[in-house]
């Protein structure tokens, strides 16, 4: 199913939830710092150039990107969070948003978390994951920018990010990943295609929305 996220096409952007597409159907949504690779990320994994824009000033994303795959399912790229340039009114907004986004989206089925392998599971990283928890979302954790460090170093990382989920009876899954020597993305490919259900077929009411 790899190529199917090339389809990826942005559809809208939304400051507030009340913006975002029709609460039906399939959604996973990108999250992470604002430093931690997540639109090069994005672009690698739907083999998009520039899907999700980059910029050299972590923060620029101040709203919820769309990129629709089909009819019925969606990826959203969430704000980043974490980057101090950032106003604080603007921190709060998403911070409430961000948490009603995860609470209260029914469509939602996983969320795809960004952390830097040399910093991850930062209080900020922690705080999302246990919003999940709350949520009972699933969550996959990218442990982006993997060719920074050895093998070695990157295996014990993510083994220390393993432990530290473990310990906070988190049950999410977490794998390397590197946008720049592209390794992991069969893998987050695998995640997202069980999250989409790519052969099920939608409830009637649910094709009805989307078709009216």
């Amino acid at each position: 199913m790899a190529n199917i996220y090339r389809r990826a096409e942005f559809q809208s952007g939304a400051h507030t939830l009340h913006q975002l597409p029709e609460d039906v159907g399939y959604e996973v949504a990108f999250a992470g710092r604002s430093n931690a690779g997540k639109s090069s990320a994005i672009n690698v994994i739907t083999d998009h150039h520039q899907l999700a824009r980059t910029s050299k000033t972590p923060g620029r994303t101040q709203q919820i990107n769309i990129f629709t795959l089909d009819a019925h399912r969606r990826l959203a790229d969430l704000p980043g969070y974490g980057f101090a340039k950032v106003p604080v009114p603007v921190k709060l907004h998403w911070e409430r948003t961000l948490q009603k986004y995860l609470e209260q989206r029914q469509s939602l089925r996983g969320l795809i978390l960004m952390m830097d392998i040399r910093h991850p599971m930062t209080d900020l990283d922690q705080g999302l994951l246990f919003w999940c928890k709350a949520s009972n979302l699933p969550a996959h954790i990218l442990l982006t920018k993997a060719d920074k460090l050895s093998y070695g170093k990157a295996c014990a990382s993510l083994q220390g990010v393993v432990r530290d989920l473990a310990k906070h009876e988190m049950p999410y899954t977490v794998q390397l990943f590197s946008s720049l020597k592209r390794t992991g993305i069969e893998e987050a490919h695998q995640r997202l295609d069980t999250w989409f259900e790519w052969d099920a077929v939608l409830p009637e009411a649910e094709k009805d929305c989307q078709n009216p």
